[in-house]
């Protein structure tokens, strides 16, 4: 018998998140369980606004997921359980892999193995991850990054879309001159903005360049593409499967997401699709707890960039598990996603 529950958490942000939406102090989650004997699997939602979700949708549609996992009634048929999932609800993809990371949590501590080796991966084989660093004041930029210099992070994602842009890159290579530079407008340019600041960017050794433009102006990503100087990675642009052939002529790089996607099953089919259209993948995520941000943990091997600090971002994390060395992530080694109440 498999039996189900959910609950509400607010986890407080250390400081303030701010990128060039808006701003936030605390990341709003729901933690489910599905137990099935002696054995709970975990996952949680980390809903986004921006994809049309809140903790009340999600707390709406959850009792009718719930019910589609209990109807299956068997935790390791699991493509079985995600059909179901996709029929009850066509949206709400944080309220969807929030019960896709507890089912597969759930099917692989039944099988006494890390989520990762049960799909067949090798953990060493992921890439490291970046280190975000939010929009402020260019003198609290410059100690964040330095911050995560001095903790041993190689990689930096420097958040943009503001006017001060060149300022905010140029405080972090001060810095940091031989560490790797990423950037994210969170779709805050205009084409012409974005091909004038791509040809800046690359003069200052920044890898690549992430959703320039508005998602709904997919000609201005084509252009940015074809006219920029950098790499151009989709985010907002590329949130589900039929998204990856749509963006395949007008960026190089997609970036996945659980919250954005809807869990596990639909991940992996847009790592496959973004490798047969010579997509690159990177592996994100949301400001959001460890009790979520565990499983797109061990799907990093599949991925050529990882993006997978959000936890870090919390002063409060209602679940431990990973090991942050620098920019390697280390699950332990135990079955499921290695993920435990700190409580």
């Amino acid at each position: 018998m498999i039996s189900t529950d959910f609950e509400r958490r607010r986890l407080p942000i250390d400081g303030a998140f701010t990128i060039a939406r808006g701003s936030k102090t605390e990341s709003k989650t729901v933690v489910v369980r599905i137990e099935n004997g002696a054995r709970t699997g975990t996952g949680a939602a980390a809903p986004d606004s921006r994809y049309g979700e809140t903790i009340g949708t999600v707390t709406a549609v959850l009792p009718d997921l719930l019910a589609a996992v209990e109807s299956v009634d068997d935790p390791l048929s699991l493509d079985r359980i995600d059909r179901r999932l996709r029929g009850v609800v066509h949206g709400n993809p944080a309220a969807r892999a929030a019960v896709s990371i507890a089912c597969h949590d759930l099917a692989a501590r039944r099988l006494g193995v890390p989520l990762c080796r049960q799909l067949g991966l090798a953990p060493a084989d992921a890439p490291p991850t970046s280190y975000t660093v939010p929009i402020d004041d260019p003198e609290m930029v410059r100690e964040r990054a330095a911050a995560a210099i001095d903790d041993g992070y190689p990689i930096l994602k420097v958040k943009l879309g503001t006017d001060r842009d060149r300022e905010l890159v140029e405080a972090v290579r001060a810095v940091a001159p031989e560490t790797t530079i990423r950037v994210d407008a969170n779709e805050a340019w205009t084409p012409h903005e974005a091909v004038e600041m791509s040809a800046w960017l690359a003069d200052h050794g920044v890898e690549f360049v992430e959703q320039p433009v508005p998602a709904d102006d997919p000609e201005g990503l084509r252009y940015v593409h074809e006219h920029g100087a950098l790499p151009v990675a989709a985010d907002e642009s590329c949130r589900v499967l039929a998204d990856v052939p749509e963006v395949a002529d007008r960026a190089d790089i997609v970036n996945l997401k659980l919250m954005k996607c809807g869990g596990i099953r639909e991940a992996i089919r847009m790592v496959h699709a973004a490798r047969a259209h010579g997509l690159e993948v990177m592996i994100g995520c949301m400001v959001e707890s460890t009790a979520s941000i565990a499983a797109s943990i061990h799907l990093a091997p599949l991925a050529d960039y990882a993006d997978l600090d959000g936890s870090l971002l919390l002063a409060e994390n209602a679940y431990d598990g990973p090991t942050y060395e620098g920019g390697r992530v280390t699950m332990p080694d135990r079955p499921g996603t290695g993920v435990r109440p700190t409580e």
